[in-house]
């Protein structure tokens, strides 16, 4: 009989302990995290989760052409891991995967071998994507296959129908569809809308049988944009400004084409030397430097386009008048602290209205010395310089515009001739847009309004009224302004670009380029030129400046302010503007101290014009 042993009798209940432990042990388990891990493994078996894309939303210029659309297209994909197991479970093996490999490569660009190496190189993957932008034909015959682990789901894909028009202004999209420069970018959530999502419940072979009517939710899709631009202007602008660029062998250059009275920008124009342009369908084909919106992120230093934002408030404060005369005396002048001022031509003395249309820098840096420093920056600030104008686009720079306690002495004859200071293309243009429309101060702005997925209108943008803009001139130094400029084409820097059959109101600007702390280039140029037009009722105010061009001729009359001419008696044909009536002569006391003034170069329309719109 054996003898009883108590350690064996432990180490028997001992044991049964441990397996009873493990049984406890494995049904909690099974009856918590193992019961949520069963669950899952069964609701992905029995349910998918399908995002339902929403479709981003139209980009449109003022008068309904579309600029940037999205179109529905189909993508192909396989899920590699279930169709291995589906043909190894129903006895077909490798065999019935490479003849269902052969039938899908038969619709597609890709050979059988192709797919199978992309199924061999990611053999566990559950979504392989094999290819893109598939049409609906193509993607009924692959889904008529039926084949297991094959699927077509619907994408979308951004299309620009004009290319590269209007590109710096409405940037472009990435991988994702999300905005990532100009109109894209600053009304993306706008045009994006919101995702909705379906969850399917499927069969053993994945097929969708049913949809619970709490499991769907419809997509938002995003709303669509209209555009103050008008595609037209804007293939114009682009155009002279290429013409313009190439011709003077130009780094860069920038044109902007505004409505004075609103602020509407109807065309803004970016080119530079071997990147005229980009597609927006396709951002990373271009630098980025190329893609910068110039007109908005680059500030310069205008040089003498700036004068009449210095004489405008000179003449409103009666600080001067338009026939006082100063004693210019030729070409070179020291002012009283020193500085050394030139003009390009001498003078023997010159009236304020001359000054402007001759742009002498001795009239100009006098008429500063007399105004001081404190009513220099008084004037300037009141057309908003140094300051965003808040157009609605990413990536403004606010210019600059020193504080007056870092003003100097040398600052007076500085800022008087358009340096010291940094400008934007679109602030030059804004502070024109004073002179073109009576004196008050615009909001510049791209958008003009939105429509749902329907096309019905959702907002329209409607002009600030335009009495209560700011007042940054009396109407009458407006129109005085606006008839001293006229004859900067007829008599003046930019004489030979008088037009026909409109009156032209420009000033020119011929800016040595900055080398930073090793002062200004000897020999590159800054040529630009502003103008309104009709000049007695202005439809339209131009910006049109050429960075660093490479021919002899620098100067704005000649570089900027022809291709600016000549762009803005087109947009006039095209705008349908009737012509102008003849141009006023000066008054009495201004015109007998004009320099070798006679009437008939204002009564003779083809003084100083050429066929420019030819």
């Amino acid at each position: 009989m054996p003898i009883f042993s108590t350690f064996r009798a432990g180490a028997v209940l001992s044991g049964i302990v441990f397996l009873f432990v493990l049984l406890c042990g494995r049904v909690a388990y099974l009856q918590t995290y193992g019961r949520e891990q069963t669950i899952i493994r069964a609701e992905r078996q029995q349910h998918q989760n399908v995002v339902l894309q929403a479709r981003r939303g139209g980009i449109f210029d003022r008068n309904g052409i579309l600029m940037a659309g999205t179109v529905q297209t189909q993508t192909l994909f396989i899920d590699p891991k279930f169709m291995a197991e589906e043909y190894a479970r129903n006895g077909q093996g490798e065999a019935g995967m490479n003849a269902a490999l052969e039938s899908l490569a038969a619709q597609i660009d890709k050979s059988p071998d192709d797919l199978r190496k992309l199924m061999a190189d990611h053999p566990t993957s559950r979504y392989l994507k094999v290819a893109d932008d598939l049409d609906s034909a193509a993607g009924e015959q692959i889904e008529a296959l039926d084949l297991p682990g094959v699927g077509v789901s619907m994408t979308s894909r951004r299309v620009y129908p004009m290319g590269s028009i209007g590109c710096h202004v409405l940037g472009g999209v990435d991988g994702d569809g999300a905005g990532q420069e100009g109109i894209e970018l600053q009304y993306d959530k706008l045009l994006a809308g919101k995702d909705g999502f379906e969850r399917l419940t499927k069969d053993a072979r994945r097929r969708p049988i049913g949809v619970a009517a709490e499991d769907y939710l419809p997509p938002q899709h995003g709303q669509h944009v209209v555009l103050t631009i008008d595609s037209n202007i804007q293939m114009m602008t682009e155009e002279a400004l290429a013409t313009t660029g190439d011709s003077n062998k130009a780094r860069r250059a920038e044109a902007i084409v505004l409505d004075p009275r609103t602020g509407e920008v109807l065309a803004m124009a970016d080119w530079m030397s071997g990147y005229p342009g980009f597609n927006p369908s396709n951002l990373n084909d271009s630098p980025a430097d190329a893609r910068r919106n110039r007109a908005i992120t680059d500030p310069y230093e205008p040089g003498s386009t700036f004068k009449p934002f210095i004489a405008g408030p000179a003449l409103m404060w009666g600080i001067t008048r338009p026939n006082e005369v100063w004693p210019v005396h030729g070409e070179h002048y020291i002012a009283p602290d020193g500085r050394h001022v030139n003009d390009d031509y001498g003078y023997d003395d010159l009236c304020t209205w001359d000054g402007l249309v001759k742009s002498s820098n001795i009239l100009m840096s006098m008429l500063g010395e007399r105004l001081g420093n404190a009513r220099i920056y008084a004037a300037i600030t009141r057309f908003g310089f140094g300051r965003l104008t808040g157009i609605d686009l990413p990536g403004e720079n606010q210019g600059k515009v020193n504080p007056l306690k870092k003003w100097t002495n040398f600052s007076t004859e500085s800022v008087s001739q358009g340096y010291e200071v940094m400008v934007t293309p679109l602030q030059l243009g804004r502070a024109f847009c004073v002179i073109a429309n009576g004196g008050r101060l615009v909001q510049p702005h791209l958008l003009r309004g939105t429509l749902d997925p329907d096309g019905q209108v959702l907002s329209n943008s409607e002009p600030a009224d335009f009495a209560k803009l700011p007042q940054a001139l009396p109407p009458a130094t407006a129109v005085e302004l606006r008839r001293i400029l006229c004859d900067v084409v007829i008599r003046g820097t930019a004489k030979g670009c008088r037009s026909v059959t409109w009156n032209i109101a420009g000033k020119t600007g011929t800016s040595h380029i900055s080398l930073g702390r090793s002062g200004y280039s000897p020999t590159r140029y800054n040529s630009s030129f502003i103008a309104c037009a009709p000049a007695e009722d202005p439809k339209i105010v131009v910006v049109f400046i050429v960075h660093d061009p490479g021919t002899a001729a620098y100067f704005g009359g000649l570089v900027a302010a022809p291709g600016a001419c000549r762009l803005m008696e087109e947009i006039l044909t095209y705008m349908g503007v009737p012509g102008s009536p003849p141009l006023p002569l000066p008054p009495e006391q201004v015109a007998g101290r004009l320099w070798e003034y006679q009437a008939s170069q204002i009564t003779d329309r083809s003084f100083g014009a050429k066929p420019l719109a030819q």
